[in-house]
């Protein structure tokens, strides 16, 4: 599948979002860095998979909990509450992209040195854990 250049400008986008959110936690909840991260990560995620589908995913009944949370914590940081905004946001965000983290657990487990140290005993088995994946006892 090839992604259009709208896709690969929203790829960008959610990426530096997601390291400015990184960079404002490690430089101690620094407000700028995250509201810049939640604003570059809510475009990209739109441009990757389109206005109405992005809408049609937080409006969902099941996600509406993580949608509110997520929502909410963004507003959080952009009313100077950084850290309880931080925290809400990611409880959200668990709750909205917790069923897509098999998946990527999957995924990296196919790539040449991460796919190694993932299959090693102890991380292979918190790996799964952490992501939630279900192993069948065959």
């Amino acid at each position: 599948m090839w992604l259009t250049d709208g896709q690969k400008i929203g790829v960008a986008l959610t990426s530096f979002g997601a390291a400015f959110m990184l960079l404002g936690v490690l430089l101690f909840f620094d407000g700028a860095l995250l509201a810049l991260g939640n604003i570059l990560f809510i475009s990209g995620l739109t441009l990757i998979i389109g206005p109405q589908k992005t809408f049609y995913f937080f409006a969902r009944k099941q996600k509406m909990r993580g949608t509110i949370c997520f929502i909410g914590g963004i507003l959080l940081v952009f009313l100077k509450w950084p850290f309880v905004g931080v925290i809400v946001e990611t409880f959200g965000f668990l709750n909205l992209f917790g069923d897509f983290f098999p998946v990527v657990l999957t995924f990296l487990r196919q790539l040449p040195f991460i796919g190694q140290l993932l299959s090693l005993p102890y991380i292979r088995d918190l790996a799964d854990r952490l992501a939630g994946s279900r192993t069948s006892i065959v």
